[in-house]
């Protein structure tokens, strides 16, 4: 969807009966939703979020382990949602990821991937692999460290707990807090200003920012495939998996 007037385009997930985890079916929209509106003139700043309660909870869980799983992980990261994540955070437009409620996962991955963050109150970040026996993926071992430093990253990384909206602005994950429903208008109000600035400066600034970069968020993807595929041959991912769909502690033996 593209305001004519102030040429901000808005691309929001929409399952939120499922807080917006991603299908591969979604993934496949937001790729060519993301292609569209980075070639279209009209749209000259892009806001992303999510209907509903959350932003994204990051990947279906259940789709996971019926397409496949462990098996078909580290494949499935490489056409899926490296293209996304290499697609939003090289773009010559703004993007601004406007975070309603919880950003998990690979869902989180693609709110950092974005160049700025809008977030409520009620929002919480959480890198949520650990629970289930992975590694953080989709571009979030390059970029959360460059935006809250490595002892933080390493933190949200290895415990899991969430952040909470206004910790998250103190350490700069977040660029703006405001009220839970006024997420999206904060967003796209912000986005309007972008829009309007000149273009190709814009698109300047943002390649001399992201120079060099950009390359290494590409080797961090990866890389990022080869640790997640590794971490999901083990046991402890198949317990983590099965924990999570049974909504039990799980029990890790370090196998």
């Amino acid at each position: 969807m593209v305001n004519p007037d102030t040429r901000v385009g808005v691309l929001t997930f929409n399952r939120p009966d499922a807080l917006n985890a991603f299908t591969n079916q979604m993934l496949d929209e937001v790729a060519d939703a993301l292609k569209r509106a980075e070639r279209d003139s009209k749209v000259g700043a892009l806001v992303v979020t999510g209907a509903g309660r959350g932003f994204s909870a990051g990947q279906d869980l259940k789709e996971h382990v019926a397409n496949g799983g462990a098996s078909t992980i580290g494949d499935h990261l490489r056409t899926r949602y490296h293209p996304i994540i290499e697609r939003l955070y090289g773009m010559a437009k703004p993007t601004l990821a406007a975070v309603n409620g919880v950003a998990a996962g690979a869902g989180m991955s693609l709110a950092l991937a974005c160049d700025f963050r809008v977030a409520g109150s009620r929002t919480r970040f959480v890198q949520a692999f650990v629970g289930v026996g992975l590694v953080p993926d989709s571009g979030s071992t390059h970029l959360l460290p460059l935006l809250v430093g490595p002892a933080r990253a390493l933190e949200m990384a290895l415990t899991g707990a969430p952040v909470d909206a206004q910790t998250a602005l103190g350490w700069g994950l977040v660029n703006r807090l405001v009220a839970d429903d006024a997420v999206v208008g904060a967003a796209t109000a912000w986005a309007g200003e972008l829009a309007a600035a000149p273009p190709k400066a814009v698109e300047l600034i943002k390649r001399g920012m992201r120079r060099g970069s950009l390359r290494l968020l590409q080797d961090a993807l990866e890389y990022e495939s080869w640790l997640q595929a590794t971490a999901a041959a083990t046991q402890d991912h198949q317990e983590g998996l099965a924990a999570f769909l049974e909504k039990r502690p799980a029990r890790f033996t370090g196998r």
